[in-house]
């Protein structure tokens, strides 16, 4: 039974990738794709893990292996995210046209 359940994660982690990979293809700017690759990647990601972990029979090395990555990806996903579009930004690429708000040039504004 805990195995069905491992792999459902990993179905699910496996769809959320794809997603993931067809919004960075979709997307119309950097800032949209980078949304794209680091909630669906990361979630994905981690749900695979979460489901080898599972698979595994809990806490063996290959699920305390498994339980360190989703550790390390939920830690580091959204901080590298930020620093390239933060990047980005600084480096003066455009956000797409229907773009709504743009906090970043807000903060800019505060600095002065």
């Amino acid at each position: 039974m805990i195995d069905i359940i491992g792999m459902i994660f990993v179905g699910v982690g496996v769809a959320f990738d794809v997603l993931g990979c067809l919004g960075l293809v979709r997307l119309p700017d950097v800032y949209n794709r980078l949304q794209a690759a680091t909630k669906c990647v990361t979630l994905g990601t981690c749900s695979i893990l979460f489901g080898t972990f599972l698979i595994s029979g809990g806490f063996t090395s290959t699920g305390f292996k498994a339980l360190l990555a989703i550790v390390f990806i939920v830690l580091t996903s959204p901080v590298s995210a930020h620093a390239v579009s933060r990047g980005a930004h600084r480096a003066g690429l455009k956000l797409w046209d229907k773009s709504v708000i743009d906090s970043y040039a807000e903060d800019k504004e505060g600095e002065k």
